[in-house]
């Protein structure tokens, strides 16, 4: 039987940072993807959006690794060539209620070392956008927007030149303890026994799915998976803003928002639709709803220059209603399971935190 000493399973944005921090270090990696591509799933289906880490509960892993993990990501692009815009953001109030809670995520922002934020009267926001009807906006100058699919080519290239493999159509179906390692089955057009000293379980959406392949992983350390869908409409047209445009919070996600992409075009999206079975349908018929909530911070928007683009689905690990969920990064430690590190929960920021959170994995190796 042949013998690697890791292996990473799901080539989306942060199994291809994983697999690139473990090549870097030294290791010999295989990374395998059920799919016939990097990041067909949650990772080419987001805002592209370069988090500040504004939101996030301070001493959290998803706080920790957005601030660290976007410095370096911004870094990363400017080394590697990876298409990228500091375009900054604002985070816009509709009214005096909403405007009185800006300062509570400013104060949260700073607790998370995110220092550079700036609340701002409606006359400045309106000065910087015109376009804008606010009561108020805090400025996040740190927030920028990503070519995601070039950085995950970068990454993809890195694995590679530093001695990994990148494999497709080739999912894990069932993992083994053996000594002091696992044995995989691994599916595909040629089905093969793999040994190996390291198995992680980056699977994004299938992680738990994954999990649950694992023989000895209790289940009470697999959490049950929970899908919310985010329906991104593009504009038509020339976009009326030049930085990103977000409403304050909503339960579930970040409101619907406006983004930019490296060419310009603006889109709207993400919203929360809980679904029971991935499909990534984009309904028509949700335009109203759209215009509605943007209509809060650019009354001009009109349903007219609004067409359906494209869904993302949120790896969810708590069901709608309860708090919000955190990075679950697991080792042997909390499963018992030598060799196994299992990443659960990784939405958003997860395209930012990449860099970081790899860099953290393969310190949990090293130990």
């Amino acid at each position: 039987m042949d013998e690697i000493e890791c292996v990473v399973v799901g080539a989306g944005v942060v199994g291809l940072a994983v697999a690139r921090s473990l090549a870097l270090s030294g290791r010999e990696v295989l990374l395998i993807e059920a799919e016939d591509a990097i990041g067909t799933q949650t990772s080419s289906r987001n805002s592209e959006v370069i988090h500040a880490g504004i939101y996030y509960a301070p001493g959290s892993l998803m706080a920790k690794f957005c601030v660290a993990g976007k410095l370096a990501l911004y870094d990363y692009c400017a080394e590697r060539g990876v298409p990228f815009s500091n375009c900054g953001k604002l985070i816009v109030a509709a009214d005096a209620a909403e405007r009185d809670r800006l300062g509570s995520i400013a104060a949260r922002a700073a607790a998370n070392g995110v220092l550079d934020m700036r609340e701002l009267s409606q006359a400045e926001a309106i000065a910087l956008e015109p376009n804008l009807a606010c009561a108020g906006a805090l400025l996040s100058p740190s927030t920028g927007i990503i070519d995601s699919h070039a950085y995950m080519l970068a990454l993809h290239g890195d694995v590679e030149a530093a001695g990994g493999m990148v494999v497709f159509s080739s999912p894990l179906l069932a993992a083994k303890p053996d000594g002091d390692g696992m044995v995989l089955s691994i599916g595909g057009a040629e089905p093969m026994q793999l040994k190996t000293r390291l198995l992680v379980n980056s699977a994004g959406l299938f992680a738990s799915a994954v999990a649950r392949t694992i023989e000895g992983l209790d289940p009470a350390h697999v959490p049950t998976e929970y899908y919310a869908k985010g329906n991104y409409f593009t504009l038509s047209g020339r976009s009326p803003f030049s930085r990103l445009i977000y409403p304050v919070p909503v339960p579930g996600g970040l409101g619907t928002h406006l983004t930019l992409d490296m060419g310009g075009q603006a889109r709207f999206g993400p919203d929360v639709e809980w679904i029971d079975e991935i499909n990534y349908d984009v309904d028509a018929s949700r335009i109203p709803l759209f215009v509605e909530a943007v209509k809060r911070y650019w009354p001009d928007v009109s349903a007219d220059r609004l067409q359906p683009g494209y869904a993302g689905i949120r790896p969810k690990i708590v069901p709608k209603g309860a708090p919000g969920q955190d990075f679950v990064v697991q080792d042997a430690s909390v499963h018992g399971v030598p060799g196994l590190i299992n990443l659960f929960g990784i939405e958003s920021p997860g395209l930012t935190a990449s860099l970081a959170l790899a860099d953290h994995v393969a310190e949990r190796v090293a130990r």
